[in-house]
């Protein structure tokens, strides 16, 4: 097992970020669902917490064979998916992914939003349990992003929000910049598979860095896009995305299989069949 704690900050508010973080979720599963990969939406709905209280549980099949390391694609089926279950009580959200294909993997993600520059070191005492952690800041501005996720338009070095007037983002902007606000992160990987655990759950951590990174950016790059937007706004664009999406994906998934390669019909039926 590997724990990390991530922080990223963004020039928002908490409640802003409630609407953006709802658009650029959509948007960017739209953008990244092409050839067959992507985000695939199974169910979005209102869910009822008797701890958080009321909220969203969403549950999606995350398709990604094309972004494993070869190593890792020599050993999983042609057509392979992660589900991804998330519960949203904002301003905290838990998300969990699994594999029916890999049992002894998953990735725990719990998330708190708080209006500072990250400097709450206790935020995550009840659940920690003592555990140690690394810190890892994550800054949307200047931690160099991959290549093939790179926009010039969304490069927050040069970016200025025509609708709020926030931005660029100078060097040590997150001392100096108002509002600002720090999503939290505790992100637990597992691989329990001896000879590869340490391997997998760096690269999943760097995975999912690079993922938080991109994210987050976009949500402020996106903000005149959806900064006048109210909850139902949102809620509205949301639902037509996800359908454009799954069109998108699904479409893609009936291409590429073929009778040599497994489809997720008999991923499923494999593996309850080895239970």
């Amino acid at each position: 097992m590997l724990l990390k704690e991530y922080r990223i900050c963004m020039p928002l508010t908490v409640e802003e970020y409630r609407i953006g973080q709802l658009y650029m979720i959509s948007k960017h599963s739209h953008e990244q669902s092409d050839r067959g990969e992507g985000v695939e939406v199974v169910q979005n709905e209102p869910f009822e917490d008797p701890a958080h209280g009321q909220g969203q549980f969403t549950e999606k099949r995350v398709y990604l064979n094309n972004k494993l390391p070869s190593w890792a694609r020599a050993v999983v089926p042609k057509i392979f998916y992660v589900t991804e279950k998330a519960w949203n009580y904002y301003p905290y959200t838990i998300t969990e992914y699994t594999c029916s294909f890999l049992p002894k993997f998953s990735i725990h993600i719990e998330t708190k939003y708080e209006d500072n520059k990250g400097s709450n070191d206790n935020i995550f005492d009840s659940e920690l349990k003592d555990q140690e952690r690394e810190v890892c800041f994550v800054d949307i501005a200047y931690d160099e992003i991959p290549e093939r996720y790179y926009k010039e338009s969304e490069d927050l070095r040069y970016f200025k929000s025509e609708k709020t007037s926030r931005g660029i983002l100078q060097e040590g902007w997150r001392d100096t910049t108002e509002p600002i606000m720090c999503s939290y992160k505790l992100v637990t990987v597992k691989f329990e598979v001896w000879g590869l655990q340490t391997r997998v759950e760096q690269f999943v951590h760097k995975v999912v860095r690079d993922v938080l990174l991109l994210g987050h950016r976009q949500a402020f790059a996106w903000v005149d896009e959806w900064i006048d937007m109210t909850l139902d706004d949102v809620r509205e664009y949301e639902k037509r995305m996800h359908e454009k999406t799954n069109i998108k994906v699904c479409h893609e998934q009936q291409e590429n299989s073929t009778p040599n390669s497994p489809s997720l019909d008999d991923i499923e039926i494999h593996d309850k069949a080895s239970t």
